[in-house]
């Protein structure tokens, strides 16, 4: 750890700005192309972000604003590369934004780095991390509006999560968002859900982000790496995507447990960029400075990961084609190793047979004695959160003693939770009929989560 800090301080010094430099915007027949380009003194990096014209239905594009949000996406991917040194100063060439926009991106990126800090054994208050400093006059303003925007945008990852919001949401005009980033193969679960769900190609929405493959090469000489706030990233692409298909609505499909840090008493939180405080600043920062008349918000944000877990075993024919582990993202498996795999098999093994489990997993996680600090993880309360995007430990905790309760026998830790770890006052109403209010569902939407909503 005394080593990561050294070259922290050692890179910090050494690159004391990080530049955005430009963005080129390249136009035909067939695509948007943005150029991209950030600067570390002699390191260059040149990401692309590609958007196909075959899923845009939008006839009256404003070329001017459009050039505004990708240079506004410039602004959300260069987090990317500045991790590498973590720069105190960060300095904005292309475009003019205040500086209620520079404290914006400021917080996003202090709070989205926290598990990049913690690994990196980085301690910077927040007024000490950072200066944004723009260096441009070109100041865009915003045009005059037409609200002639309708129906859903819905960005799908492959997970539980996103299918449950495709199935709340059949009866209404969507439209699907992926995210494909070069690192990895196409998201197999992802296609694979939107057709089990009904929709065909046409449906679909691709926004493509070809990251500087310099950053793999830099990592291995020993710049720094580390978790980036990726939704953050998809607000922004969600974000000129829902303008090219005039959508009015961008629904995530962030639970309310993504509010939970990793820590008791210190603010670090894997999942920053889906909580609530990220969601509630984007839709502010879009209202004022992107467009007013589409909005940003979670349908799932009233529930809890229990919850809807629940809504998602109604539909079971997704078992075969879910996924959210991130090893085995690249193979579209699940890796039956880490604390995400094994997180999903407590929330969906009291529920399910065995023989439905053997859809999803290759084996009895519960009984897999190697997985023991995995599971403590996610149980106790005084332990390390894993950084995954796993629900509050009530849930877990609730989770297990459903499945004490409704297995006739205990595989091996299930077995040690019920000996050592079992917490005896859960309220079984706080987790089953959990409502929370610190939403943003618009009203036309609230009327499908029944009665169990307080409006």
């Amino acid at each position: 750890m005394i080593k990561l800090k050294d070259t922290f301080l050692k890179l910090r010094e050494e690159y004391p700005e990080f530049i955005y430099q430009d963005f080129i915007v390249e136009e035909d027949d067939n695509e948007y192309r943005v150029n991209y380009n950030f600067q570390l003194k002699e390191l260059v990096f040149k990401p692309v972000i590609i958007v196909s014209k075959d899923s845009i239905t939008n006839s009256n594009i404003d070329e001017e604003y459009l050039n505004y949000l990708f240079f506004q996406y410039g602004l959300f991917d260069l987090i990317s590369y500045y991790k590498l040194t973590c720069s105190p100063k960060i300095i904005i060439k292309p475009m003019y934004i205040d500086s209620k926009q520079s404290e914006f991106f400021k917080k996003v990126l202090y709070n989205g780095l926290g598990e990049y800090f913690y690994k990196n054994n980085i301690e910077l208050n927040y007024d000490e991390f950072l200066d944004i400093v723009v260096e441009s006059d070109n100041k865009y303003n915003l045009p005059s509006f037409t609200d002639n925007y309708e129906g859903n945008l819905i960005p799908i990852g492959g997970g539980k999560d996103s299918i449950v919001s495709l199935e709340l949401l059949k009866d209404y005009d969507n439209k699907m968002f992926l995210l494909d980033r070069n690192l990895y193969p196409k998201n197999k679960a992802a296609y694979e859900s939107i057709y089990k769900a009904g929709y065909s190609d046409s449906d679909i929405t691709v926004f493509r982000n070809e990251l500087d493959l310099q950053l793999l090469e830099l990592n291995k000489k020993g710049y720094l790496n580390g978790h980036i706030p990726i939704s953050a990233c998809i607000s922004m692409a969600s974000f000129i995507l829902a303008y090219l298909n005039n959508k009015k609505y961008i629904v995530l499909s962030n639970e309310a447990s993504a509010n939970e840090g990793n820590f008791t008493g210190l603010k670090v939180n894997h999942q920053y960029s889906k909580s609530y405080e990220y969601e509630l600043d984007f839709r502010n920062y879009a209202k004022e400075y992107l467009n007013p008349n589409i909005s940003y918000f979670s349908l799932l944000r009233g529930w809890n990961e229990y919850q809807i877990v629940q809504e998602f075993l109604k539909h079971k024919e997704y078992l075969s084609v879910f996924r959210s582990c991130n090893r085995g993202t690249k193979e579209n498996i699940w890796c039956n190793h880490c604390s995400k795999c094994l997180y999903v098999y407590i929330m969906l093994y009291p529920y399910l047979t065995e023989e439905e489990l053997r859809l999803v997993f290759d084996k009895d996680m519960l009984d897999d004695k190697t997985l023991e600090e995995e599971f403590l993880d996610l149980v106790v309360s005084s332990r390390l959160k894993p950084f995954e995007c796993v629900g509050t430990r009530l849930e877990i905790n609730y989770s297990l003693q459903e499945a004490l309760r409704r297995k006739d026998s205990y595989p091996y830790l299930l077995q040690l939770y019920k000996d050592n770890y079992m917490i005896s006052d859960i309220d079984k109403n706080v987790v089953e009929n959990y409502w929370n209010k610190d939403n943003s569902i618009p009203e036309e939407y609230l009327k499908l989560f029944g009665d169990k909503n307080e409006k």
